[in-house]
C-alpha cells in the first residue's frame, strides 16, 4: 500500500533521483533540503511504499494561495494514479492550512499532465511565454479554486 506523507531529509536522495529522471533542469538536493528545513511557506509530500519513494509534490503557501512548485513520479510508476493522488493529498493538506486556490505551470506539450490536472478540476487561465528553457517552451498557467 502506498502512503502519502510529509517529505523528510531521509527521502531527499530518492526524491532527487526522481527529479533527475524527469526534468531537463532538475532541482539540486540542496534545494529540496532548503525547502523542507528553511522555507516556512513550503509543504512537501511523498508517495512511499515501505522505504521506496515513488513520487513527490510540493507547494508554497502564499497567503490563501498555493503555488504548486513540482510534482513528479518515478518513470516506472507513472500512469498508475500516483500523480493524481499526490495532487489531491497536497490540496487536502493545503485546504487545512487555509489555502483557497491552487496554481501551477505545466509545459504546453505535457498532455498527460494537463489531462490529469483538468480531471482534478484545474482550468487553463493563461500562458507564460518561454517559461521553460531546456527545451524552450511556453507553459500553461492552471488554477483550481476550492
Amino acid at each position: 500500500m502506498i502512503h502519502y506523507v510529509p517529505m523528510t531529509l531521509q527521502d531527499i536522495s530518492q526524491v532527487y533521483e526522481i527529479e533527475k529522471e524527469n526534468f531537463s533542469q532538475p532541482w539540486s538536493k540542496h534545494s529540496f533540503v532548503n525547502e523542507i528545513q528553511e522555507n516556512k511557506k513550503a509543504i512537501y509530500i511523498i508517495a512511499k511504499k515501505d522505504t521506496l519513494v515513488y513520487g513527490y509534490a510540493g507547494l508554497w503557501k502564499i497567503d490563501k494561495e498555493g503555488y504548486i512548485t513540482n510534482i513528479s513520479v518515478k518513470k516506472n510508476m507513472q500512469h498508475k494514479g500516483i500523480g493524481s493522488a499526490l495532487v489531491r493529498y497536497l490540496i487536502e493538506v493545503g485546504i487545512k492550512k487555509g489555502i483557497e486556490a491552487f496554481t501551477l505551470e505545466v509545459r504546453k506539450s505535457n498532455l498527460p499532465a494537463i489531462k490529469m490536472y483538468e480531471k482534478l478540476g484545474f482550468i487553463k487561465e493563461g500562458i507564460r511565454k518561454n517559461y521553460y528553457s531546456r527545451p524552450k517552451e511556453d507553459a500553461w498557467i492552471m488554477w483550481i479554486r476550492v
